[in-house]
């Protein structure tokens, strides 16, 4: 059976989109293969870095990308998720093929304020808000958690 491309877009591909692509391949590789790009590529925060580790899945190597460099590749996605705020969301591109869009609202770490440790919590709950919503959309009905 091929696995179905999932793509996850926020505004810097730093943070939200990240957190869920590493969750539905950790959760659902073998019936998906997650991937995330950006509206605006930034630099991956060192919080989603940190709480992926707490939970070994290492994302040292990640290299934020243009959303449009991934619609000029021509891949082709199952589904679009934009993970940033309603209006960010907006300015997401339409992609060729049989796609379904999607919108989950995640709030953005790099918006977090306070000490180290509580901006490392604020990470992880949106690292749980992220896992509990791949569970709900993908993990029961084609995964096994």
């Amino acid at each position: 059976m091929r696995k179905k491309n999932v793509l996850f877009v926020c505004v810097h591909n730093s943070a939200r989109s990240v957190m869920a692509e590493a969750l539905l391949n950790a959760k659902c590789g073998d019936e998906f293969v997650a991937s995330s790009a950006g509206l605006e590529p930034g630099t991956l925060n060192p919080l989603v870095r940190e709480v992926l580790a707490e939970r070994g899945m290492d994302v040292s190597g990640h290299q934020p990308r243009a959303v449009f460099d991934v619609i000029k590749s021509g891949q082709l996605f199952s589904h679009v998720i934009t993970v940033c705020d309603d209006a960010s969301a907006q300015r997401c591109p339409i992609f060729p093929g049989v796609t379904q869009r999607l919108h989950w609202s995640f709030p953005d770490p790099s918006q977090f304020e306070g000490t180290h440790e509580e901006k490392l919590a604020q990470t992880r709950e949106v690292l749980a808000l992220i896992e509990e919503q791949i569970e709900t959309e993908f993990c029961r009905e084609f995964c096994v958690a």
